[in-house]
């Protein structure tokens, strides 16, 4: 189809999400729970079908030399989907914010002001590789009373439909309209173009994936955007750090899974840290490559050199850039300036230092002796997650269900009128 067309089939499907909206927005919680408890026994049903298609997605995407961190990102195997299974059942036990009263004021004329929580209406996701993702976004997205349009990534186009085959079918049979998570089945770009100028048809766009597609959507979208951009996480080992806690955690940030975006891009050491060199080396031995500034090369010859591009450079993989830094302000100054404001953490016994660290770095998710990795909506207890939102308006960090719902007004009065 021509872009026209796709403009024509995103305003036809954008209806129908609209009306499904309308009855999400009114439907129980009791029986939302019940529909994803449905969708949750839809994917077990449909284990073989999925993996079958998941298996031939990931043989195309090895023919066309998709990086190994990418690959992982693509691949399910049946103790994946089970996860994601669970992860729609804890999903539907959470609180429903739909409905929740954010503040209550009473105002001298007697005036009775709710700030009441509501849902979006219609959302639109445009993602890559990870076909969690497609599950993860339509039930969140449904428990919330949003309807979800969904656009994943080529790569992945035959598990999204089969995951999306079975997200309908369990919606269906339990109660909930099949048109509350529809899937943009085709891998031509234009279809990306006409949900982004889709306003009135779409109300919010959500992109998940790589700075390019990232960068597309705020420059084209006519529709507001919740952005979940790069992860060039920091760990910052301060000089009062544990030296055990120190190489624990620096390895676990960068090597648990290199293709989340979770993952530590970047190590700062503090030149005053006690054991440097332990640290490099135990990443060095479990087959990470570093590279560093002229100081962590000096500790180590099997750290290469560091270009200015490594500063700026989301890996995914099992590369990590290493810099030897002058205190704190140092650290704090460099992930300002090279940071994507998604995750940092510092590792110290120093609690002032801490504290510090924890208010002035200016990223959605701070961290203080803990893994980045830890940076995923289900580890906050959210559930599930849509993306790591790294703005600053409506929501930041994991976005669940909260940060898919907006608010109104509701105003009771007793005849009053304005003078």
């Amino acid at each position: 189809m021509d872009e026209q067309d796709w403009q024509l089939w995103i305003a036809a499907t954008g209806r129908r999400a609209r009306i499904a909206a309308r009855v999400l927005a009114r439907t129980p919680t009791a029986a939302k729970r019940a529909g994803l408890v449905a969708v949750a026994g839809a994917i077990r049903a449909r284990t073989e079908a999925i993996l079958a298609a998941n298996d031939e997605d990931v043989a195309r995407a090895e023919a066309a030399g998709l990086s190994g961190a990418m690959l992982d990102r693509l691949r399910l195997d049946a103790g994946r989907l089970e996860g994601i299974a669970a992860g729609v059942e804890a999903v539907a036990g959470l609180d429903d914010p739909v409905g929740a009263v954010i503040d209550r004021r009473e105002r001298p004329n007697g005036l009775v002001l709710n700030r009441v929580r509501v849902p979006v209406g219609v959302i639109g996701i445009i993602f890559e590789s990870r076909p969690n993702v497609t599950v993860d976004a339509g039930v969140l997205a449904a428990m919330a009373g949003n309807a979800a349009i969904l656009r994943g990534g080529s790569e992945a186009i035959g598990t999204n439909r089969a995951l999306h085959a079975a997200l309908v079918a369990g919606l269906e049979a339990g109660g909930l309209p099949g048109d509350a998570v529809q899937l943009v089945d085709t891998t031509d770009r234009a279809a990306v173009g006409a949900m982004l100028g889709a306003a009135g048809a779409i109300d919010l766009i959500i992109p998940r994936g790589g700075k390019s597609l990232v960068a597309r959507v705020q420059a084209e979208a006519r529709v507001p955007v919740l952005a979940h951009l790069d992860g060039l996480n920091h760990t910052y080992i301060h000089a009062a750090a544990d030296p055990d806690k120190a190489v624990a955690l620096a390895v676990n940030a960068k090597l648990r899974r290199t293709g989340v975006c979770g993952a530590t891009e970047t190590l700062l050491i503090d030149r005053d840290f006690a054991e440097p060199a332990r640290v490099i080396a135990a990443l060095a031995d479990k087959g990470c490559e570093l590279r560093g500034d002229a100081a962590a090369r000096a500790l180590d010859p099997r750290v290469l050199a560091a270009e200015d591009d490594d500063w700026d450079t989301e890996y995914l993989d099992a590369v990590l850039s290493v810099a030897i830094v002058d205190g704190l302000d140092a650290a704090i100054a460099h992930v300002e300036r090279h940071g994507s404001h998604h995750t940092d953490a510092i590792v110290t016994e120093d609690e002032g230092a801490a504290e510090r660290f924890l208010a002035e770095v200016d990223s959605a998710i701070v961290m203080w002796n803990a893994s980045t990795q830890f940076a995923d909506g289900g580890e906050f207890g959210l559930g599930a997650e849509i993306g790591i939102a790294t703005g600053r308006l409506h929501a930041r960090g994991p976005v669940a269900l909260e940060g898919l719902t907006t608010y109104k007004w509701q105003v009771r009065g007793t005849g009053q009128t304005r003078p």
